[in-house]
C-alpha cells in the first residue's frame, strides 16, 4: 500500500489516495477502512473504491504532530476484519494551524490583531481567501482551547449575554476587513 500524500494538517479534511500493491489486492465484495494509530488518538475512517487498485479517504483530525500507523483493513460478511498492509502517515501543523493558534492566543488584544493590515498587503489572491478562510476555521476547531476560552479575551466586561462568543465565530471578521 502506498499513501499520498503521505501527510496531512493536524485538522484533517484532506483527501488521500491509497494505491494498493499487487499482494494487497482482494475480492471486489470486500469493503475497505483506514485505521489511523497515534499515540494518543485512533481513527477509523471509510474508504470509497476508485478502481481495482485505488481507494480514497478523508484524512482526520489529529490531536498532535507526530507520524502514525495507518492500517489498511478489510471485511468482509461473515469472515473476520483482517489487517491488508499497513504504512506511517504524519500529521502536521500548516500555517493555517499557524494562524488559528496566533488568533486564540491574541484573543481581545487589538494591538495583536493589526497584523491584518500585513495580510492585506502580502497575503494570498483574493481566489485563495475563502480556502485559507475554510482551513483556518477547521484548524480552530481542532484547537486545545481552556474551558474558559473566549473569541473577546478575559475582560469580563466585553462578554454580552447574547452569543457564545466561543462557538459563535467567523475569522473572516479578523483576518479579512
Amino acid at each position: 500500500m502506498k499513501l499520498n500524500p503521505q501527510q496531512a494538517p493536524l485538522y484533517g479534511d484532506c483527501v488521500v489516495t491509497v494505491l494498493l500493491a499487487e499482494e494487497d489486492k482482494v475480492e471486489d465484495d470486500v469493503v475497505f477502512y483506514l485505521v489511523f494509530s497515534g499515540s494518543t488518538l485512533h481513527h477509523c475512517t471509510s474508504t470509497r473504491k476508485i478502481s481495482s487498485d485505488t481507494l480514497e479517504t478523508i484524512t482526520p483530525g489529529h490531536d498532535c504532530c507526530e507520524t502514525v500507523k495507518v492500517l489498511l483493513c478489510a471485511s468482509k460478511e461473515g469472515l473476520p476484519v483482517f489487517v491488508v498492509a499497513e504504512e506511517d502517515f504524519h500529521f502536521v501543523q500548516d500555517e493555517a494551524y499557524d494562524a488559528a493558534q496566533f488568533l486564540a492566543t491574541s484573543a481581545g488584544n487589538q494591538q495583536a490583531l493589526n497584523f491584518t493590515r500585513f495580510l492585506d498587503r502580502s497575503g494570498p489572491p483574493s481566489g485563495d481567501v475563502n480556502s485559507l478562510d475554510e482551513k483556518v476555521a477547521l484548524a480552530f476547531r481542532h484547537l486545545k482551547l481552556p474551558a474558559e476560552w473566549n473569541v473577546l479575551g478575559t475582560d469580563q466586561t466585553l462578554h454580552g449575554e447574547l452569543h457564545d462568543p466561543q462557538t459563535n465565530f467567523e475569522f473572516r471578521t479578523f483576518l479579512f476587513l
